[in-house]
């Protein structure tokens, strides 16, 4: 049978003497906000109550008065979504990633139990399920994104749990049926395993790479590495888009004989079969040195098609905007997130086109940011330049990309990699403690105890 790792509490003292105190986790309260309240009849509109959303109408109904605050949001239930890896790797039990949206939503808000399915930005309007409209002075799109399984031929959430299919992505539901697939193929005491990247901008970058190390520090644990073989399949040439961590993982994988497959792209998957399909389009000297193939055989325009059988799965899917948001005015038209992701400013955070618009977490068009750590950092960004749009002023506030992957490289280790759009080089490290080119326990500490707490104050606006 095999063991779920669920962690033992951390006491206080404990905490203490890592050196990680409430403050070292990013619990610091808010100060000054009544001094600069702002008066105001305006209607702002939230589109969703997720970790962007919730946060933005907390720190909004602090700091308008009089405004009229709408969110629009279907679930009852949040999902702390950074749990879900800790969930399928079978550290963390389901429901510690789980609280009532009631315990964060602001008191004196109008908060709208259905989805939204379109954006008229020229009449200022939100359409809703039910056929009725939420009219808007401001508005916050703060939807996520969405989840494209069905580009993968042969694809659909349902399939997670079953066939050896693993995805961490999509539930609650999907990752722990994730853990209880990982949980069967250790079962069998060996066998392929292959590990998926997307074609697109995803959330949580690093979710892939720790499925993967948490795999493999699961099948260490069985004593049978050596009947194990794991495959990392990405559709470029990078693991990581900051350049000291890429290398980093390229030998770490190399050195656990973790084979990289560049230029794969997961295109179709045969659930009975237990098979994947991957579309390779790459350089033809990288398909050929793996394959018993002459570059004359090679396909048109270097695109070939390779089939591979496996046990286990882990599937991540391409990611864009929603569609409603994508059919809309406020996506980008030009530049590399046309058609996918809303046109913002990625330093302001303001529409391009719209300047009563404001974008915020995973659904805005940026060369980084979908991660929670991303939001904290844009939050009071969009407060600032909001409340200065409202008041005819300059905006004064800029994002610098900040955002953080608590990378874990294996159950009990893990990287704390902060970085943002000007330091492709460099790091931004928040704790000087920490290495950010160390693995070590107390950045696990951070991922396993901490960042949740954190997290929490965020929605609640107090971070």
């Amino acid at each position: 049978m095999t063991r779920h790792l669920e962690s033992p509490r951390l006491g206080r003292r404990q905490l203490l003497k890592l050196g990680i105190g409430a403050g070292a986790a990013g619990l610091v309260p808010l100060t000054g906000l009544a001094a600069n309240t702002v008066t105001t009849q305006a209607r702002i509109v939230i589109l969703g109550g997720g970790a962007a959303g919730m946060a933005m109408a907390n720190r909004l109904a602090m700091r308008l008065s009089g405004a009229r605050i709408t969110v629009v949001e279907p679930r009852e239930l949040h999902h702390y979504q950074p749990g879900w890896t800790l969930v399928a790797a079978g550290v963390w039990q389901p429901d510690r990633t789980l609280r009532a949206n009631a315990d964060f939503m602001p008191r004196g808000i109008d908060w709208i139990r259905q989805p939204a399915v379109g954006v008229d930005a020229e009449l200022r309007r939100v359409s809703l399920a039910d056929g009725s409209v939420a009219e808007y002075d401001f508005l916050v799109v703060a939807t996520g994104l969405q989840l494209n399984y069905h580009l993968i031929d042969g694809m659909s959430p349902e399939l997670i749990g079953r066939h050896g299919i693993g995805s961490v992505y999509t539930s609650l539901e999907a990752a722990t049926r994730t853990r209880d697939a990982i949980d069967t193929w250790l079962g069998q005491g060996g066998g392929q395993g292959l590990f998926t990247a997307a074609p697109t901008p995803v959330k949580c970058a690093g979710a892939p790479l720790k499925m993967a190390f948490t795999t493999l520090s699961r099948i260490k644990d069985t004593g049978r590495r050596d009947a194990f073989n794991l495959d990392y399949l990405t559709p470029g040439t990078a693991l990581f888009s900051q350049p000291w961590i890429n290398d980093f993982l390229k030998q770490r994988f190399d050195d656990e004989g973790i084979r990289r497959r560049h230029y794969y792209r997961l295109s179709a998957i045969d659930p009975g079969a237990k098979q994947a399909e991957f579309t390779f389009i790459g350089p033809a000297s990288e398909f050929t040195s793996h394959h018993e193939l002459r570059q004359e055989e090679f396909g048109r325009e270097g695109e070939m098609t390779e089939v591979m059988d496996y046990d286990f799965i882990h599937v991540v899917p391409p990611m864009s905007a929603p569609d409603f948001i994508r059919e809309s005015d406020l996506i980008a038209r030009l530049g590399p997130f046309r058609g996918e992701w809303l046109d913002t400013d990625i330093h302001t955070l303001q529409h391009n086109h719209y300047p009563e618009v404001f974008g915020i977490g995973d659904v805005i068009g940026a060369p980084i940011n979908k991660t929670a750590a991303s939001v904290k950092a844009q939050a009071p960004v969009v407060e600032a330049n909001l409340v200065a749009q409202l008041q005819g002023q300059a905006l004064p506030a800029r994002h610098n990309g900040y955002t953080s992957c608590p990378l874990i490289t294996d159950i009990g280790k893990a990287m704390l990699v902060e970085f943002g759009y000007d330091n492709d080089m460099a790091f931004l490290p928040s704790f000087s403690f920490i290495d950010p080119k160390e693995e070590s326990w107390a950045a696990w500490v951070l991922k396993d105890y901490l960042l949740q707490p954190a997290y929490y104050a965020m929605l609640e606006g107090r971070v």
